[in-house]
């Protein structure tokens, strides 16, 4: 891989990376604000548990691209051991075409839930947050997270999640 190529990955792997951090930094100040007011001053605060979960929901959708780009995923490699390097090689790609369609698939039936969601106006029970933009926010993560791995099918690089089982 070129280095202007590697430059744009590592700039994107640090912005989101610190975006990543500061919604945890969040969760965390509203978490322990939340078991102060709760138990120094029994009054916790209204909607906590709503905004923990919207922010816990972009966490986790946010950093599943950033998984599949970083080839982090949880693997097994006992079929790897057995293959010859072109053989694998060409396994990896045909996974990673199967993943992109199955995550391809996932993003369609998303988006069509928060289609859904959207049009009953759904909201949480206590700060009335509409749960529609959260639900195509996820559509687009895993559709970017499909793209990723269609990328992979073409370009795979480095295969750094078995590089670190052996």
């Amino acid at each position: 891989m070129s280095e202007p190529e590697k430059a744009w990955e590592r700039r994107a792997d640090a912005v989101l990376g610190i975006a990543a951090s500061l919604l945890l930094l969040c969760l965390m100040v509203l978490t322990f604000a939340d078991v102060v007011a709760r138990y120094l001053f029994n009054r916790p605060i209204r909607g906590g548990f709503e905004i923990t979960e919207m922010l816990l929901l972009v966490l986790i959708f946010a950093g599943l691209p950033l998984v599949s780009h970083a080839d982090e995923h949880v693997t097994m490699d006992f079929i790897d051991r057995l293959l010859p390097p072109r053989a694998l090689g060409a396994m990896v790609r045909f996974v990673h075409g199967i993943v992109a369609g199955l995550f391809a698939f996932l993003s369609w039936q998303v988006f069509l839930k928060a289609e859904r969601i959207s049009r009953y106006g759904d909201t949480t029970d206590v700060l009335l947050i509409a749960i529609g933009p959260f639900v195509y926010f996820m559509a687009a993560m895993v559709l970017l997270t499909a793209l990723v791995h269609l990328f992979k099918v073409f370009a795979p690089g480095e295969r750094r999640a078995s590089q670190a089982t052996t």
